[in-house]
Order: structure tokens, then C-alpha cells, then sequence
């Protein structure tokens, strides 16, 4: 009997699922793609089975990872029109523990191909769901726009990080992304929870940058991870290497602000 129990334990425990993570704001340039990279990287080197889903069709974050988008046969594309299954999809990444879900110019079809599909919102849940439990983490960048692929994103995640840049008009787009975020937890993700704000492009030097801080942190209080993302040249040099900053340069600021990110969110949820 105490076999039978053991057995059924360590199945549950293999079948735990791994916590989808949609990075997201409607803003660009608040480093939403940059904190893709760079956390899931930082999650892969702390041990974790990570991930990265690559969904905006300017497809940074795959040459961010020294991918050619222009060279990719399989990518999220072909597994949202239901030409391939995700797993097939995996590429592997320059850090063990790392796996990408390429993206490329096609995926801006995808929406409109997807357009008569049954439950067109949940395909990449669907799809996720036959991988998810061979993962710690799965990180999906999305788009700035809010069409039907960044619903897909959010219909699939259990949780949201949203980039907030430290300078003027931070706040802007907030509103109309928490009210996206709040239809689809009435209507297709109940279960969807925002993970944090996360402070980006901060320099502790201008008056401006520190009155956003404080503004956030007034605004969304525990809702806004303790970790901020310092500017940093090395930060912002690293996706023209073709590299997280991790492996461009793993002593500078960029690399401990990511590393205590994702130390913050493995203790969330250990």
C-alpha cells in the first residue's frame, strides 16, 4: 500500500505544470523584450527548466537568443495553424536549460487565418498544455499590440509581468492594459493574476526617475517587485551579440538586477 502511495506522489510531482509567464505592455520601448530575455535566461542558469516563447512577430527575443528569424523553419507560426506540435517547435539556446519558441514576420497571419477557428483564444493554451510539465517556467513575450495572439498569450498564462519604464508618461497605456487584463479574467482566463510591476530603465541620478518609483510603488504597493531594472549599457549592448546579458557580461549591474528578479519570483513560488 505505502508502495502504491509513493508511486502515485511522485506521479503528481512529474505532472506538476510549469508557471506560464506572460511579459507584456502595450507600450513599447518599456523593455518587455529585454526582461523576456533576460529573465528566462536568468531562471535557465538558476537550475530551472525554462520555456521562452517568442510572440510578437518583430521576433526580437529570437534574434535577441542569436537566432535568424529568416532562417526558422519551424516556429510558433506553424504550431498556432495547427502545422506542427510545439514540441517540434523547441529550439535549443546557447544556456542549458534554455528552449525557444521562435517567431518570424509570418506570425502576423496567424490572426487572420485564426479568425473562424473554434476557441481561437486558446490555441497557444492548448498548445502549452502538452509541454508545460516538462518545464519550471514558460516565458511568453508578447507583442505591444493587443490582438488576437497577445490574448492568446494571456489566456494561456497564469500570470503577467508588466514592464513600467522609469521615465516621463510611465503610466500611460496602464489603464487600458489592466482592462484588457480584467476582461480576460471574466471572460476566458479566471484564473490569470498579474506576477508584478516591474521598475525598468531606472537611474537612481534623475529626480524624474525616482518620482516614477515612488508613484508606482504608491499606485500598485505590493504589486511591484522589489527588484529594479537599472539602465545599463551592457543591458542594452547584449541583444546585438546575440546573447543574454548573462553571457555578455555576467558581473555587470544588468545581470544581478535579472538574476535578483528571478530569484524574487522562484521565491514566490517555491
Amino acid at each position: 500500500m505505502l508502495e502504491k502511495i509513493s508511486y502515485f506522489c511522485h506521479d503528481i510531482h512529474y505532472k506538476t505544470m510549469g508557471r506560464i509567464i506572460a511579459i507584456a505592455n502595450q507600450k513599447g520601448g518599456v523593455g518587455k523584450t529585454t526582461t523576456a530575455i533576460n529573465l528566462a535566461a536568468s531562471l535557465a542558469v538558476m537550475e530551472k527548466k525554462v520555456l521562452l516563447v517568442d510572440a510578437d512577430p518583430q521576433a526580437n527575443t529570437t534574434s535577441g537568443l542569436n537566432i535568424d528569424p529568416n532562417s526558422v523553419t519551424t516556429s510558433l507560426y506553424e504550431c498556432l495553424i495547427g502545422e506542427t506540435p510545439l514540441e517540434r517547435a523547441c529550439c535549443d539556446t546557447a544556456i542549458k536549460g534554455l528552449k525557444l519558441i521562435a517567431s518570424q514576420i509570418d506570425l502576423v497571419g496567424a490572426e487572420v487565418e485564426l479568425l473562424n477557428t473554434p476557441d481561437r483564444e486558446k490555441m497557444l493554451k492548448q498548445l502549452l498544455a502538452n509541454i508545460s510539465d516538462q518545464f519550471d517556467f514558460l516565458i511568453i513575450d508578447c507583442s505591444p499590440s493587443l490582438g488576437l495572439i497577445t490574448v492568446n498569450a494571456l489566456t494561456a498564462a497564469d500570470s503577467i509581468v508588466i514592464p513600467v519604464q522609469c521615465e516621463f508618461f510611465a503610466l500611460e497605456g496602464l489603464g487600458k492594459l489592466l482592462h484588457t487584463v480584467k476582461l480576460i479574467q471574466t471572460n476566458l482566463n479566471p484564473n490569470l493574476e498579474i506576477e508584478g510591476f516591474l521598475l525598468t530603465m531606472y537611474d537612481a541620478r534623475l529626480r524624474l526617475a525616482n518620482q516614477v518609483v515612488d508613484e508606482v510603488r504608491h499606485h500598485f504597493g505590493d504589486m511591484v517587485f522589489h527588484t529594479v531594472i537599472q539602465r545599463n549599457v551592457r543591458l542594452s549592448e547584449s541583444p546585438s551579440h546575440g546573447k543574454p546579458v548573462i553571457l555578455y557580461d555576467a558581473v555587470s549591474i544588468g545581470a544581478n538586477n535579472y538574476l535578483s528578479l528571478a530569484k524574487e519570483i522562484i521565491k514566490k513560488h517555491s
